[in-house]
């Protein structure tokens, strides 16, 4: 029965509002979510609202007051369909075709989200049925007059077209209503003048927030239905708003008198209550920058901006608007009572997305006015309660020079070196890495050059062996504002309120997602401003974070930072790992356990002085007079040019005081010198040489095992010869030469990034004396022309000057000094000098000593000599005696006494040797017949006539089998060539023999 009474009050008021058949829209809201249906047959709404209205997450239901377009019932024709997606569209203005009703809402003011109480739910009827009276007086009708479930509602037929006039009469109504009646209590609601409006169905229940006692959920119902004796026209309208002149709105006034409005606004237009006029900014550009999806429109020769959804606030999508007039001036606000009732909102809703980023400057000036005054409260030459002003109380100077820590400071930047200051700094605390500490310096002085272009570190090195250590003790060395305290996450990033331009960022061993890759790519692309990253909060609303502008990146990690786009981005640095470093860090910490406590509760001068150092240093413009000169060995990386101009130019910044300053259009310019450039370089060199792969970008490990494959002197090397070069385990190399996967990443090796590398899956056979043994392994080849063409070389120098500088190859231009065996190759290494690493390899070797001339190839026998298993001797080859050798004569058969050194060859002259006695060996006539041989697929041993070399012919008929060697000689022999075959078989051989061989032909 009570089911049935509530659908006869339903189909009654939708009876009563609209025309039989015309087209309406029923609207269900939810928490999160909207449904809808467009209904010509009201029995099918009725029974469509009541079978949803059990449903506790719907908070009410809504129809369309206006007639809709008839076409729109093929959207969703008599049902309603559950939430819709964002392809599901609903009513808009542009689908209204009249106006059917003019509609007066009046909402007892209350936090939103909430139920109004008793006393506030009749409040606001009581001030409806005053209104009601009101509008009586003027000629108008009795209106519908219902209960909302929360307030008081008053509907007025009309009959307007839906266009702009229309609207803007609507709106006017509403506004002069809200200026006479509404309360500290009630309030008419002025945003309910759009045409596609949607309106409660009587009958439905309406929740707002949880169903309290004193806030409870009440069912909406008609209190007065009155027949529709008379529709309002434009006219009625018109009369209302001629007849209260001075409440009437001209378009762009906005009168008002609710709380928190500026009382003195009432009767000033928009434009002039737009106090805020920013002419540079484009109103358009801000709003797309922030996603912010608006319908623009013009008005009153600027421009209105509809915003599609609410940025105050989450309870409603329409209402709010922005304008910028054509002086300038932005409006922005809302038309709902509970987020503003349209008062001035803009400044608020800058500061919310885009809100003011303090200077670093600003903040390192407050923070030395903070620091100068601790220090004259602890001295006592102050009050704590006194305010200091901008000369200390006694001597009349700036805090800056009575301080004697910045007056040390200021010293060192105009006359001393801080350079070396800052690295002397860093020694006092960590142990060598003065490259990368070098590293560190120059990549914080780049956010004091206004046209650097920024510089990150990525420092690689195995783990333990120093590189967090390094990065702190940096951090040590500059204000604490200016660097995040702990770890953070890469998500974190863009959430954290106080992050400060300038801010050095430290990613320590930090997994590098794909996302926060490919944001590094845009940090440090867009360094000297805002890089903004859009994302969707947790209510999967639109969310813009932003990364403020110079900050700078140091990564450290074991494999490098991943992404070659974002290491080529970086000043790539290695830590040093060498047993030298072990033994000095080792060293290091034992005396420091011997020594008593220095300063333990503060910092020490020293790092007072460092970060006042960098308080100090001013933002400065660096020109380069001498760039065009600057030449490069190679620019083929293109980003390396920019960071070797960035090293010139943050040098020129940290001796700004010692260089040519000019002042142009209010900025700082300093002029960089050549010794601006000489540090650059010499720091670049190092870079691509001993200290960093800024070329290659490989880590050290994979650098020295380049070092490890050029200079072994082994035709094809195999993993376990490359153990016992490396002292490194088998599954270590496999990494570096082949890559691996690790937690869905994947790493390339050297095979991927350097063209020299290659490899070959091989059967290999060995033994001696007729027993051999074949095995399939894998054997790694290395090509030097390639690899020279590759790393090209680092150096860079200055054209013009001497001539010896002209020359890329020139020594002078290269990393000098003795780093060890491993250091020192690779610093020839990138010289591209293959002679050179060979010579300082041998120079590596303790102990070595230059061969014995005198050896010659026709004193030796290839059957004296057995191969070196595993890595080659490190002792010169008896013969050339240049490289290293991997043939021992036999202990059984070495001549001479005791005292005298085994005889070793290196491959090279051994294969010599087996050339040449090849060539002496002259089988019996017709045992040999070379035209009846087949090449051989499969290995079958040694050549049965030299018993030196694997067999590859063989005769099916006397089942001969014989090397290329053989054949080729007894091929040229047949044809009665025999000097032919002589040099064919010369030409197949590693080298020709430097001595004519005296023994005579041999007969087998």
């Amino acid at each position: 029965m009570i089911e049935r009474d509530r659908a006869g009050e339903v189909l009654s008021t939708l009876e009563y509002l609209f025309d039989p058949g015309q087209i309406i829209e029923i609207r269900a809201l939810s928490s999160g979510a909207i449904s809808s249906g467009y209904f010509s047959d009201y029995q099918k709404a009725v029974a469509e609202i009541l079978i949803r209205e059990a449903d506790t997450l719907i908070s009410g239901f809504y129809v369309t007051l206006n007639e809709v377009n008839p076409a729109l019932l093929a959207r969703r024709a008599n049902r309603i369909q559950s939430r819709m997606g964002k392809a599901d569209a609903s009513t808009a203005d542009s689908d209204i075709i009249r106006r059917r009703w003019l509609p007066i809402d009046i909402d007892p003011v209350r936090p939103s989200g909430v139920s109004s109480s008793d006393d506030e739910h009749a409040a606001a009827l009581t001030r409806a049925d005053t209104i009601r009276g009101f509008l009586a007086t003027c000629g108008w009708p009795d209106p519908l007059l219902a209960d909302s479930g929360n307030g008081a509602h008053l509907l007025y037929p009309i009959d307007l077209p839906n266009n702009e006039e229309s609207k803007g009469l609507v709106r006017q109504v509403l506004e002069i209503l809200d200026v006479r009646f509404s309360t500290a209590g009630c309030k008419v609601d002025t945003a309910n003048f759009n045409a596609a409006r949607i309106w409660k169905v009587y009958g439905t229940i309406s929740r707002k927030g949880d169903n309290l006692p004193d806030r409870p959920h009440r069912r909406s119902k008609v209190l007065s239905m009155p027949p529709k004796e008379r529709v309002l026209s434009a006219d009625d309208l018109v009369q209302l708003i001629n007849q209260y002149p001075a409440q009437a709105l001209e378009p762009g006034l906005r009168p008002t008198t609710k709380p928190g409005m500026n009382p003195e606004a009432k009767g000033q237009t928009l434009e002039e209550m737009a106090s805020v006029r920013e002419p540079a900014l484009d109103l358009a550009q801000w709003l797309n920058r922030f996603n912010l999806t608006y319908l623009s429109k013009p008005y009153q020769g600027g421009t209105l901006f509809v915003l599609d959804s609410c940025p105050f606030s989450d309870d409603h999508t329409d209402g709010a608007f922005a304008i910028q007039f054509p002086n300038g001036a932005i409006f922005a606000g809302c038309h709902h009572d509970s987020c503003g009732g349209g008062r001035q909102r803009w400044p608020e809703l800058r500061a919310r997305f885009d809100p003011p980023r303090r200077d670093p400057e600003e903040w390192f000036a407050e923070a030395r006015r903070a620091r100068t005054r601790a220090k004259l409260i602890a001295e006592g030459r102050i009050d704590p309660d006194e305010e200091m002003s901008e000369s200390s109380p006694d001597t009349g100077t700036t805090p800056a020079e009575s301080d004697p820590v910045h007056q040390k400071a200021d010293e060192i930047l105009k006359s001393g070196d801080p350079l070396s200051f800052l690295l002397d700094a860093f020694s006092e605390y960590h142990e060598g890495d003065r490259a990368v500490a070098e590293c560190l310096i120059h990549s914080l002085v780049s956010r004091s050059v206004i046209n650097s272009k920024g510089l990150h570190v990525s420092i690689s090195g195995e783990s333990g062996k120093g590189k967090s250590h390094a990065i702190d003790t940096m951090r040590t060395l500059i204000p604490p504002g200016s660097r995040i305290e702990g770890r953070v996450s890469d998500k974190a990033l863009f959430y954290m309120e106080d992050l400060l331009p300038g801010t050095v960022i430290t990613l320590d061993d930090v997994s590098l997602s794909d996302q926060m890759q490919e944001i590094l790519k845009g940090v440090t692309t867009s360094f000297q401003k805002p890089f903004p990253y859009r994302t969707v909060n947790k209510d999967r609303k639109p969310q813009i974070c932003t990364i403020p502008q110079r900050c700078v990146w140091w990564i450290a990690k074991v494999e490098g930072s991943g992404d070659d786009q974002v290491i080529n981005r970086m000043l790539t640095c290695w830590i040093d790992d060498t047993e030298e470093q072990d033994q000095k860090v080792l060293d290091r910490a034992l005396a420091g356990a011997e020594e008593m406590p220095d300063n333990p509760a503060g910092i020490s001068e020293t790092v007072s002085v460092c970060r006042a150092l960098w308080e100090d240093l001013s933002s400065v413009w660096v020109v380069i007079p001498f760039a065009r000169r600057i030449r490069f060995q190679s620019a083929e990386n293109r980003r390396n040019p920019d960071m070797l101009l960035d090293l010139i130019r943050t040098n020129a910044a940290l001796y700004q005081q010692q260089r040519e300053r000019h002042v142009v259009n209010g900025v700082t310019s300093v002029l960089a010198t050549e010794e601006d450039f000489d540090q650059a370089s010499r720091l670049f060199v190092e870079l691509n040489g001993e200290t960093g792969a800024q070329g290659n970008k490989l880590t050290k490990r994979e650098s020295l095992l380049t070092h490890a494959l050029a200079t072994s002197g082994i035709a094809e090397i195999s993993v376990s010869q490359l153990q016992t070069i490396t002292g490194w385990t088998c599954s270590t190399i496999c990494k570096l030469l082949h890559g691996y996967h690790s937690y869905g990443k994947v790493y390339s090796g050297l095979l991927e990034k350097c063209p020299a590398v290659s490899f070959l899956d091989r059967t290999v056979t060995k033994g001696d004396q007729g027993q051999t043994t074949m095995r399939h392994t894998r054997v790694y080849l290395w090509d030097p022309y390639l690899y020279d063409a590759w790393l090209k070389g680092g150096s860079v120098w200055l054209a013009g000057d001497d001539a010896d500088k002209s020359d890329p190859d020139d020594s002078s231009d290269q990393p000098s000094g003795d780093h060890g065996r491993s250091e020192a190759t690779i610093a020839a290494k990138a010289s591209g000098d293959l002679s050179e690493q060979r010579s300082l390899l041998e120079r590596s070797i303790p102990g070595s000593t230059a061969p014995a001339q005198g050896c010659s190839i026709s004193s030796l026998k290839s059957g004296d000599f057995t191969a070196v298993e595993g890595f080659p001797e490190k002792v010169p080859c008896s013969v050339c005696g240049r490289r290293t050798t991997q043939y021992r004569e036999r202990h059984d058969r070495a001549h001479g006494s005791d005292a005298e050194p085994v005889r070793m060859l290196c491959s090279s002259c051994y294969e010599r040797l087996v050339s040449h006695e090849i060539t002496a060996i002259v089988p019996l006539p017709g045992m040999i017949h070379p035209e009846d041989m087949v090449p051989l697929h499969a290995s079958v041993g040694r050549c049965d006539l030299c018993l030196k070399k694997e067999a590859v012919w063989s005769d099916p008929k006397s089942r001969t089998h014989l090397c290329e060697s053989c054949y080729q000689r007894e091929k040229a022999r047949s044809t009665g060539a025999h000097s032919s075959g002589i040099q064919a078989v010369d030409d197949l051989s590693s080298g020709d023999s430097s001595e004519e061989g005296s023994d005579k032909g041999k007969v087998n």
